[in-house]
């Protein structure tokens, strides 16, 4: 949706608005820490997001990549900086290309900083010397398709100082088919509102975004200041200078100078403001909470489904989708990206879409060996697996191998069932409580719009031991209101559910036909079983293969079974755990130990060590590690005039 839409229909409600920009990182760490950023401050709920492209498109492929990311994943508006620095039209094209098939309406035009090698700014062959000419390009070639952005400068640029030539630079801008414009950073409200005034009085009615730049710490104030050459306010200094070298008191005393610059210009009729982050949460959110408009109890963030919707190019419309990847929504973007048709209304006939590799990023386990084991310990016992799952049940963990996030609050009217049934050794893995009726507006399960009501059966994925699925199949046959699904590794299906999806969530809304979000069907679980057990053993790799960890976790994906359990008669809330009454894994506390060395040193994931013993003619064993890919040609080697080849996991 275009940005100057929003900001229409915030104006005719009446209600703040403001929005982030990020930049890309310079490490795939840092951009999967960014990643994680922009999906918890999603919550915060931003009109829209920016990421910003760099001087000489350095990062342009990765902006790119980003861009794709928040708007299918993350289902955040994205608007896409592209600038005229080193840029010929071929590379533009590319990069209008990428956005416009990443969904992205919303371009943010700029003539760019130069490089960092280059003092001046010099115009590239073959592109662009001015922002105009850049937005009359994308105009032409795009029609209406881009909401296109302008670069607005209250208290002049870089390059030149003269503000009222850079407000008929504004209007040429404007003029060439800009739609909003975003502002330079300033700390002096006065002088930003008397800019205002000047650009109305050109002739410029396109909604003007002022850009507000928290303070993080004093240097880097003072720093950020001085490259824009912005005023600051006498009071300003004078709260600061005193508290300089005391980086929490600087936040608190900026946090309010940005509240009361920020409550001034909304005072002033501007409703939206565009917060430059830094890549950072803290000082943003403070200040969006000092202001009150950040969401909360009385005025919740509106979900129109129960998942977050995609805005990819082909996914505006998906409004149905398994809920097996509840917890991984980026794995399932991920691996239906290349679909050409996404469910609408219905899932309709889920064996012609084809679910994507494995390998595609986003699917496997996130992290370095050494993070996860830092997060998930080193288990040598089912017990130990039992209590990692009970701390994540009980908010003490914050994700899990098969969950990228917390436990949600609706899972708090089941929580203790689910601790208790993970303490005996039945290991949750996802799980929806029953609900009859709730309002659309309801804090916890409401999504959908308003004077609507929704609805939920309660649904329960499980990891059940080899020795107790015989006897909970059996129990769940008995009862006709459940359906179940239950594989293993192998694919070995065992289902009492008939032909066709079961809708597990549904809504009743006013005007409109139900809708049924969230599903359960065959297919999909079958392609979510591969997933999951790929995740199991991409935690046991992160263990040494000689080590307990890596043969506990191994023998648990080798031979368990992965079941969901749904109970369609919904009035019923906790009919699904009773099942389980009286059934408890045994041995739970016995270790579980391999004849290598234990505690051997991790290795990258998907790599794996084998020890092999021979038996030489002296009879004394030599114990050799190799990789597995190896494991033949090198036993082949070793066992020439040898006897008694031992292969030991």
């Amino acid at each position: 949706m275009h940005i100057s839409q929003k900001l229409a229909q915030a104006r005719a409600e009446g209600k703040p608005t403001f929005s982030f920009e990020f930049f890309p990182p310079k490490t795939a760490q840092g951009v999967q820490n960014l990643y994680d950023r922009m999906d918890r401050m999603h919550g915060l709920g931003p009109l829209f997001i920016d990421i910003t492209w760099g001087a000489g498109g350095r990062h342009s492929q990765l902006t790119c990549e980003m861009v794709k990311v928040a708007q299918a994943v993350y289902g955040l508006e994205t608007c896409m900086h592209l600038t005229c620095t080193d840029m010929e039209k071929t590379k533009l094209d590319d990069a209008l290309k990428e956005a416009y098939n990443a969904g992205c309406t919303n371009i943010l035009a700029l003539r760019g900083d130069p490089p960092r090698e280059r003092e001046k700014w010099e115009a590239t062959a073959g592109g662009f010397r001015y922002a105009k000419d850049l937005v009359k390009y994308i105009r032409d070639r795009y029609g209406n398709h881009f909401d296109i952005g302008v670069a607005g400068y209250s208290e002049g640029c870089e390059d030149n100082g003269d503000v009222d030539l850079l407000i008929d630079h504004l209007k040429e801008k404007v003029d060439a088919g800009a739609t909003f414009i975003v502002t330079q950073m300033f700390y002096d409200t006065d002088l930003f509102l008397e800019w205002v005034r000047k650009v109305r009085a050109k002739g410029i009615d396109i909604p003007i975004i002022p850009g507000i730049m928290p303070i993080h710490t004093y240097a880097a104030f003072m720093r950020r200041a001085n490259w824009t050459k912005c005023h600051i306010p006498e009071h300003w200094m004078k709260a600061l200078e005193p508290v300089k070298n005391d980086d929490v008191a600087v936040r608190e005393v900026g946090k309010d100078l940005v509240v009361d610059m920020c409550r001034k210009l909304i005072d002033a009729g501007i409703l939206h403001l565009h917060f430059y982050t830094m890549n950072l949460a803290q000082a943003t959110r403070m200040v969006l909470e000092d202001l009150d408009i950040v969401p909360d109890l009385e005025s919740p963030l509106e979900r129109p489904l129960p998942w977050r919707p995609s805005l990819a190019l082909n996914r505006r419309d998906e409004n149905v989708r398994p809920i097996f990847w509840r917890n991984r929504k980026a794995s399932y973007v991920a691996r239906t990206q290349d679909w050409d048709e996404f469910p609408n209304g219905r899932w309709g006939d889920a064996r012609s879409p084809a679910f994507g590799e494995l390998d595609a990023y986003g699917v496997g386990l996130k992290g370095t060996n050494e993070q996860n084991i830092k997060l998930w310990g080193a288990p040598t016992s089912i017990k130990d697996i039992s209590d990692l799952f009970v701390r994540y049940m009980s908010k003490q963990l914050d994700s899990l191998p098969w969950s990228e996030q917390p436990i949600d609050k609706e899972a708090e009217l089941i929580q203790q069932e689910l601790i208790d049934l993970n303490k005996r050794g039945f290991l949750t893995i996802n799980s929806q409580p029953a609900v009859n009726g709730a309002k659309s507006s309801d804090l916890v399960f409401g999504w959908g719009p308003r004077n609507g009501y929704v609805y939920q059966k309660a649904y329960l994925e499980v990891f059940v031991s080899p020795e107790h699925i015989a006897e909970l199949i059996t129990r769940i046959e008995r009862d006709p209101d459940l359906t179940y699904y239950a594989v293993n590794k192998d694919g070995d299906l065992k289902t009492n559910s008939p032909d066709g999806p079961n809708a597990v969530t549904w809504g009743v809304f006013p005007g409109k036909e139900i809708v049924q979000p969230t599903i359960v069907e065959t297919v999909s679980f079958l392609a979510w079983k591969d997933e999951f057990y790929r995740l199991g053993q991409d935690w046991a790799n992160c263990h040494s293969s000689v080590s307990p960890s890596r043969y506990v976790i191994e023998d648990l994906m080798d031979t368990w079974y992965l079941v969901n359990i749904v109970h369609n008669d919904f009035m019923v809330t906790h009919g699904i755990f009773q099942l389980f009454d009286g059934l408890q894994v045994e041995d739970m506390e016995k270790p579980m130990h391999t004849t290598g060395t234990p505690n051997g040193d991790a290795h990258a994931n998907g790599t794996t060590e084998k020890t092999v013993e021979l038996n030489g003619s002296n009879g004394e064993k030599t114990k050799i590690e190799v990789a597995s890919d190896a494991l033949k040609s090198a036993a082949s080697a070793l066992t020439n005039g040898l006897n008694g080849l031992k292969v030991s996991n």
